[in-house]
């Protein structure tokens, strides 16, 4: 609850007015600057920062070459900040390319009215006053931070490169860029905006354009405004989240167990009336009011592609859908409903809102939770938001549409948001166990406009399947079984130190573990070399640690090192399925100016699928330089074959 016990109506934002050149576009799009209260970060020390044993969100908080900042400005300024405005029939959308490219306003307009410029579903913070949170110092509060490739983006407060692209069908896209401070990755995300949909797309591009893997993470960050009637809800297949790294797990959304401290099992018979008659009991994680101190919790063992917030006295809410095989991550961190909680919403705004944030992660599941990208590599997907009114939170959801089941009895009560009009109404159908209709009606829903319904079943029917089509096409469905994780989650243990692993394997894997997700305080070297201890001629840990000494320069070490796993490698087999060794040997002698001995190795790296791009590439460089230029095309024609999306 906010500290004076009274809810207050949201701040909102006054945004300049769609041009009137863009009157009749379907989507207009423009820039204009967004004047906004700015505390500015004070100048870094001239000294650089290294914070090489620092932890930071469970991983490495090291920050060089990036300047520290470790002072803000007591006292605000107006700053005129450079803003992207995109706008259809029923969304308004506002980037601020000098922040990240974040998404700063995402105002659903159907909910206009009584001096209301619409329905903010994400916090739009009226100012921009960083706190200390960040890798490098000032991180700010509200809309949408993409972080990558490890949270909070190194970049989050620095200016990105903004493109306008008009498509053919008239979306619009605002493309941001940048690259990365520390392995100088080109990230790339697209704010769309369609012309016939209430939907908030967001593309990205991850590319890496080093000559050596690297890893990466990939969060959409959320703010929501929160008071004692917001609720966050994840798909019904979600039995359990955990903290980060795993490290604590309870049940949800009931906790079973004392959770970062407080016991909500004894909360269990404390209960809350939510403004529109909800019962809230108090060990519900669901409910912003129920978390007392600085929580977070990331979904555990989720297929379902959906999840989101929403706000029970205005009847308003969000839903993020995403394609579940790579978009797996859901998560909610909260500052807490508290004093100290409510002290740091303060230190991040002052309209005296709270927050909480809504994760949305991509190839990740929790924090700190690294993927690879290899040398070349783009890895490419897609993230969508969409408002919802009055249909509670979602139990089923897809890009065009989200919906509500509540089983009653005898009756079904369905709510149903459909992201786009139509011209045809939407059949809703209730199936029964063996495929036969028990109940259908015909309603329009559109932006704005949610259809709102109970359907009546059979006696001693029970409904399987409640499904939702419009002109032949499923928009969404729900079904009443949904499957459930086959094993309880195991909170995480620390792993041994060396000496207390037995097998070169053992210790290989404890190193990599470490290396993958950028431990601060533990080095994966000392495992590597007691499993050399153990074999002095394993592969994995010879590949390892040259990869470790070509990334700090020491070329001689990493050229030993790589020929001794190539020389063990290739004792039974000329042509190995892995050619790591191979190609990272290469880039070692290109390195030290042996060319035409890179060339060789390159061309052995390639013949193995995972290497055919990036050998590929390194060698039409070569061919390049030497003026074999027929050739280095040829090359680049089967590095563009086997890695369509390779930038470079």
């Amino acid at each position: 609850m906010l500290d004076d016990e009274s809810p207050r109506p949201p701040s909102q934002l006054s945004l300049p007015a769609r041009p009137e050149h863009l009157a009749s576009a379907r989507v207009a799009a423009w820039r204009a600057p967004l004047v906004l209260p700015t505390y500015h970060p004070a100048a870094p020390d001239v000294l650089p920062a290294y914070l090489d044993r620092r932890v930071y969100q469970g991983s490495s908080g090291r920050v060089y070459p990036l300047p520290f900042h470790d002072r803000v400005a007591a006292e605000p300024v107006p700053h005129a900040w450079d803003a992207v405005h995109l706008e259809n029939d029923w969304l308004r959308v506002v980037l601020l390319p000098e922040l990240g490219g974040r998404v700063h306003v995402a105002r659903d307009l159907t909910r206009r009215g009584e001096g209301s410029d619409g329905y903010d579903f994400f916090y739009a913070n009226p100012v921009v006053k960083p706190a200390l949170v960040g890798l490098a110092g000032p991180w700010v509060a509200g809309g949408v931070e993409f972080n990558w490739p490890q949270h909070h983006r190194p970049a989050t407060y620095l200016p990105t490169d903004c493109e306008l692209e008009h498509h053919d069908d008239g979306s619009v896209t605002a493309w941001c860029s940048d690259h990365d401070p520390f392995a100088r990755m080109k990230g790339i995300h697209g704010v769309r905006l369609l012309p016939d949909a209430a939907v908030l797309e967001v593309h990205a591009r991850l590319h890496n354009r080093s000559e050596l893997p690297q890893t990466f993470l990939w969060w959409a960050n959320v703010a929501a405004r929160v008071h004692d009637d917001y609720q966050s809800f994840f798909p019904r297949d979600v039995e359990a989240v955990a903290d980060h790294a795993e490290r604590a797990v309870t049940a949800f959304p009931a906790a079973d167990s004392r959770y970062y401290g407080v016991d909500y099992p004894a909360r269990h018979d404390d209960v809350a009336v939510a403004a529109d008659g909800t019962e809230v009991r108090g060990d519900r994680l669901d409910w912003y009011r129920n978390i007392p101190v600085p929580t977070s919790y990331m979904a555990v063992g989720s297929r379902e592609g959906f999840f989101g917030g929403y706000d029970h006295a205005a009847r308003a809410g969000f839903v993020h859908v995403a394609d579940p095989a790579v978009a797996v991550g859901k998560k909610q961190w909260t500052w807490g409903d508290a004093p100290f909680g409510h002290a740091w919403d303060a230190n991040l705004s002052d309209d005296g809102a709270h927050y909480v944030e809504l994760m949305a992660g991509v190839f990740t599941t929790n924090q700190p939770d690294f993927s690879h990208l290899a040398p070349g590599e783009t890895k490419v997907f897609s993230q969508t938001w969409a408002p919802v009114q009055d249909i509670g939170p979602a139990h089923a959801a897809t890009t065009a549409a989200a919906l509500r089941v509540d089983v009653l009895d005898g009756a079904l009560r369905v709510g149903l948001a459909a992201f786009a009009p139509g011209d045809e109404p939407c059949v809703i159908t209730v199936l029964g166990d063996d495929g036969a209709e028990l109940a259908s009606a015909h309603q329009h829903a559109g932006p704005g406009s949610p259809a709102l319904l109970d359907l009546a079943l059979p006696d001693g029917a029970a409904a399987a399947v409640v499904e939702v089509r419009r002109a032949r096409e499923v928009l969404v469905r729900w079904e009443a079984q949904v499957a459930r994780p086959a094993e309880p989650l195991v909170a995480a243990t620390e792993p041994p130190v060396p000496a207390d692993l037995a097998t070169a394997e053992e210790l290989w894997l404890v190193g990599a573990h470490l290396e993958q997700y950028r431990h601060a305080t533990r080095d994966p070297e000392p495992y590597w070399r007691r499993a050399l201890e153990v074999d002095p001629r394993h592969v994995p840990s010879l590949v390892s640690l040259g990869r470790t000494a070509l990334s700090r320069g020491l070329l001689a070490r990493a050229e030993e090192l790589l020929r001794a796993a190539l020389a063990r490698q290739t004792r039974w087999n000329a042509h190995p399925a892995d050619t790591s060794a191979a190609y990272l040997l290469g880039v070692v002698l290109e390195a030290r100016g042996t060319a035409p001995e890179a060339y060789d190795a390159f061309a052995a790296a390639s013949w193995a699928r995972p290497w055919r791009a990036a050998a590929g590439y390194r060698m039409a460089r070569l061919d390049a330089a030497a003026g074999r230029h027929a050739q280095a095309l040829h090359r680049l024609d089967d590095v563009a074959r086997s890695e369509p999306e390779h930038l470079q």
